[in-house]
């Protein structure tokens, strides 16, 4: 297989790191853009087994987890360190502790199915008509979210709201930041409900099917508003992407992957900085907005792609 180029890893790099976080699938567009491009781009940009380009997306995928540890970093030092007392402690109190063991069970799920399936998923489905149907089916399912998830809990109630911090180890009066006040809210789910919100990323393993979108719809089906969805959303795929990362990370230094090194390193900085960007601009888009414009996007792409493949046969 070709090695990967600068200018592919750069323009896949910025794919990568707006649509892991955009509710509108990194997987699917990875697949399709080659497909839709052609030429020396269908060649070298090809998902498969000992793939280049699979190992250059791994890159990308870890440096869009390390953006979302940087820009949620006051709350993954509360979160971490919560785990940690409750550990120590052994006790569940507070908000940041019940929060930290959320995440962890909530990731279970995706976790194993990952490493049963995403092989098997990825080398029958990772193709471009499978990936652009998904697509498809991705906006529909964003859009029904919109039409049919209950009310929020937290539509009314935000601001007459009290935050209940007497289980704290110190009762000192302290401001509360609005992150906090959301994580504590976050605390406040079940853990059926949670773990059922981050088994939601099991479909992500398909083609198509976005993390965050899909995250999002489960968290608005368990009563959320979109803005702590969201934020539920990216808390869970930190994990997931980080861990996936690191587990096929030494792909990426195999001998017939030497020449995908530069542009891998390129292409991870670009993903970075287009996730930062990403993530800084939808925490203040999903305060007042909602997944349907994601939705129509998903919906068009997906079945404009299998018009063109269809009228090409470039698949």
């Amino acid at each position: 297989m070709s090695a990967v180029s600068y200018l592919e890893s750069i323009v896949v790099g910025a794919l990568q790191g707006v649509s892991e976080l955009f509710p509108v699938s990194s997987l699917g567009h990875s697949v399709l853009l080659p497909a839709l491009v052609g030429g020396s781009w269908g060649r070298d940009l090809s998902i498969g087994k000992d793939s280049p380009y699979l190992a250059v997306l791994v890159a990308m995928h870890v440096a869009t987890a390390i953006a979302l540890i940087l820009f949620f970093r006051r709350d993954w030092v509360r979160i971490v360190t919560g785990l940690w007392t409750s550990i120590r402690r052994r006790e569940v109190r507070t908000a940041d502790q019940r929060l930290a063991w959320l995440l962890v069970l909530a990731t279970i799920p995706v976790g194993i199915a990952g490493l049963l399936l995403e092989s098997l998923l990825r080398d029958v489905l990772g193709k471009p008509v499978p990936s652009a149907i998904f697509l498809a089916l991705n906006g529909g399912v964003l859009y029904a979210a919109e039409k049919f998830s209950r009310k929020p809990k937290t539509a009314v109630s935000r601001e007459e709201e009290t935050i209940d911090f007497s289980a704290e180890d110190t009762m000192v009066m302290r401001a509360v930041t609005v992150d906090e006040a959301t994580d504590v809210r976050l605390s406040k789910l079940s853990v059926k409900e949670a773990v059922l919100i981050g088994s939601a990323q099991i479909l992500a393993l398909l083609p198509g099917i976005s993390r965050s979108g899909i995250t999002m719809v489960a968290g608005l089906r368990r009563g959320l508003d979109h803005e702590d969805a969201a934020r539920f959303a990216w808390l869970l795929a930190t994990p997931v992407i980080l861990a996936a990362g690191a587990l096929k990370m030494p792909t990426l230094f195999t001998p017939e992957n030497k020449p995908s090194l530069g542009p891998a390193l390129v292409g991870s900085v670009v993903a970075f900085v287009a996730s930062y960007i990403s993530v800084r601009f939808l925490t203040k888009y999903f305060e007042t907005r909602t997944l349907t414009p994601f939705a129509i996007y998903c919906a068009v792409a997906g079945i404009g792609s299998l018009i063109f493949f269809a009228v090409s046969g470039a698949a």
